[in-house]
């Protein structure tokens, strides 16, 4: 049988705003309902089984819950992931094992478990599509036939702009991604506190989460400077990988075409003025 846990906090992790304010169970009801397609009104019907202290990568699992007799996983990310799926795996399982009374394993009878659901909302500024799907067997080596265990991530694009009919039917979905856009806007101009004040004044003045920004001001700035610091030091750190990539890259090219130049007995000095290189630079790779 399944077995109910109540979880416990972990303060150890920055919470998001787009997680505080779905962890309102209206807000997250009127999410599901504008994804799945259904009417529900009751939030009630949200069973909430999040993992506060299960944390993968320096991150975990925004919101989870069950409705239906289908598990959830939603997670926002501003950055692009293509891990998600194996992330995903991890946490599906430690839902698992906190759901699932461990000596029912054992009986003859089939332990029936919700089945899950995986979605990623995503407002960075790389992807450029409304959505799109990651599977787990991405990440297999050597796949060759069908694979034995899949998994499959939705990742929806909830920047101002994208996926028009999803926003219409989730307004608290539609005034974060105007408020996230605010902030962008201010942040291109000023030093990111100041940009992330006036854009919560600014949504408060025109009625956008209004009330969701009056009653926690001071945690949504704090928040919003830390998610993006993060972004901003997530950006670098791809940049630099990017072009330390494109070096060794050119390097690795360089070292083979030179290489297969001295094979066909063209003189060094010949090949090291066309590559740009030093002829003890190619004495060095052919010697090898």
């Amino acid at each position: 049988m399944l077995q109910k846990e109540q979880p416990t906090t972990n303060r150890n992790y920055k919470d998001t705003v787009f997680r505080m304010l779905f962890s309102d169970r209206k807000n997250l009801l009127s999410l599901y309902n504008a994804i799945s397609g259904s009417d529900y009104d009751n939030p009630e019907m949200l069973e909430i089984v999040t993992l506060e202290n299960a944390i993968y990568m320096g991150m975990k699992n925004d919101l989870a819950f069950i409705i239906d007799t289908d598990l959830f996983l939603y997670e926002h990310q501003s950055t692009y992931n293509p891990n998600m799926p194996l992330r995903d795996l991890f946490y599906i399982s430690s839902e698992y094992q906190k759901l699932v009374d461990h000596k029912s394993l054992y009986s003859s009878a089939l332990q029936k478990i919700p089945a899950p659901q995986f979605v990623v909302f995503y407002n960075g500024t790389v992807k450029t599509k409304d959505y799109w799907v990651n599977h787990l067997s991405e990440a297999f080596e050597n796949l060759s036939g069908e694979p034995k265990l899949e998994l499959e991530v939705l990742t929806l694009n909830i920047n101002e702009g994208y996926n028009k009919e999803l926003m219409e039917q989730c307004q608290s979905l539609k005034e974060y991604a105007r408020y996230v856009h605010c902030v962008r806007k201010y942040a291109k101009e000023l030093e990111l506190s100041e940009a992330v004040r006036l854009a919560v004044d600014e949504c408060i003045q025109k009625g956008i989460l209004s009330e969701f920004l009056r009653a926690n001001k001071a945690e949504v700035i704090s928040m919003s400077i830390f998610e993006y610091d993060k972004e901003e030091e997530e950006r670098k750190l791809r940049k630099a990988e990017y072009e330390a990539g494109v070096a060794d890259g050119f390097a690795n090219a360089t070292k083979t075409a030179a290489i297969a130049l001295a094979a066909r007995k063209m003189d060094y000095a010949e090949i090291a003025e066309i590559l740009n290189i030093t002829v003890e630079d190619i004495q060095q790779w052919v010697s090898k």
